[in-house]
């Protein structure tokens, strides 16, 4: 038997434990850093296997299957946390197939998908030990939704010496079963903006009194849109999304303060670290215009694990590999190009430190209301797909094993 016919033999033998083990996270559904039941499950899962564990000083588990020969280490990851969100009933066309068990948290995002399909690679491989040399490392991440876990997690690697690393998300606009490991970037970098301007409150029928921070708000605005527009690099996108524009209470009475919100997303480091840059420049130059002070809360880029996130960017020679092993072993055409995704994703920064790849999953059958955005409460995770996962992470770990 060829290596892909095992895998497929055993991911068809593992296809209702991968559905099962994704029921039952989306039932527990707990929100980062209080992934208590999620972790006890994943472990209790890897003792079953015999595997030895590692409890990271979070809610993250590291779960070794070390051949006893030399080779690679290849850490596979997937994140485990829900969202402070209710579910609704149904999702786009009917019935869920399960539902949360926890009150206003659920699996909106496909975290649950990615756990599960850990589990199966997992016991996937484990079945397979004989068939490969070298480590590969089962990483269950917590608190991915708000960056919590992933620093003391890469902490917690550096003494495996990890070669390569591999990730999954599934996602609701690549059409079902179709899997994507482009190149390059595939997720935004993302950085936030809180500034307030400071002036002087007074009366609003002497302006001349009072130094008025809301012009000064809204000339900002006004100026940065056209600093964008002219300074943003040709060909580089930098998105602004301002969300939050407060000052004062009532109509005759000039505030002292004036506070805009918004973040700012991109797909190359340096021009977002330059987008910044921008914004911090044109706040205080129009501060200074209208005499007031630029309080800037928050206007830095990304600057390390759990501070953020970059760009997530796949490893020329990882995609490479993937794209490579995956069509062989995959139906023709399930391997598909796929646009870059505007949502972040704190894998960028086990890219940045090791080579890899963060692979989009489809999961899209709108017949069958599979489609809503993520971060919704129509959002609902496609099990038709769950197979192709595993299969695609065991094999591309034996890309560089086997």
């Amino acid at each position: 038997m060829s290596l892909n016919e095992e895998i497929l033999k055993l991911a068809d033998e593992y296809e209702q434990y991968i559905i099962d083990c994704r029921r039952k996270v989306h039932t527990l559904a707990e929100v980062a850093t209080k992934e208590f039941k999620t972790k006890a499950f994943i472990i209790e899962e890897a003792k079953k296997l015999g595997l030895p564990y590692e409890e990271v000083p979070t809610n993250s588990v590291i779960v070794k299957l070390d051949t006893g020969r030399p080779g690679m280490v290849v850490a596979l990851r997937a994140d485990i946390d829900a969202l402070p969100l209710a579910e609704a009933d149904t999702n786009l066309a009917g019935p869920r197939t399960c539902h949360s068990e926890q009150p206003d948290t659920c699996h909106a995002c496909g975290h649950d998908a990615h756990t599960a399909m850990m589990l199966g690679a997992m016991n996937i491989l484990t079945r397979m030990k004989d068939s490969f040399n070298g480590t590969v490392l089962f990483c269950f991440e917590e608190g991915e939704e708000i960056n919590s876990g992933v620093a003391a997690l890469i902490e917690a690697l550096e003494k495996y010496h990890v070669d390569r690393c591999w990730a999954i998300h599934v996602y609701a606009a690549l059409e079902e079963g179709k899997i994507s490991v482009d190149p390059g970037a595939r997720m935004a970098g993302m950085a936030v903006l809180h500034t307030r301007f400071i002036g002087k409150a007074g009366h609003g029928s002497r302006p001349d009194m009072a130094i008025n921070p809301v012009f000064c708000g809204a000339n900002f605005l006004n100026n940065l849109c056209v600093a964008f527009s002219n300074q943003i690099t040709a060909g580089e996108t930098v998105t602004m999304g301002v969300t939050m524009f407060h000052g004062g209470e009532t109509y005759n009475v000039i505030p002292a303060t004036a506070e805009i919100e918004g973040s700012f997303r991109f797909f190359n480091e340096a021009e977002g670290e330059k987008a910044m840059k921008i914004v911090r420049q044109t706040a205080e130059h129009t501060a200074a215009i209208h005499n007031c002070q630029a309080d800037l809360i928050s206007c830095e880029a990304p600057s390390g694990p759990g501070h953020g996130v970059i760009p997530s960017v796949n490893d020329a020679e990882c995609s490479a590999a993937a794209k490579r092993a995956l069509e062989g072993i995959l139906p023709e055409g399930t391997v598909v190009p796929c646009e870059h995704w505007f949502a972040g994703e704190c894998f960028c920064w086990w890219l940045k430190k090791y080579p890899g790849v963060l692979a989009f999953l489809g999961i899209k059958n709108e017949a069958e209301g599979y489609g809503a955005a993520h971060h919704n409460e129509k959002f609902d995770l496609n099990e038709k797909v769950l197979k192709t996962g595993a299969i695609s992470t065991v094999r591309y770990a034996l890309e560089w094993l086997a």
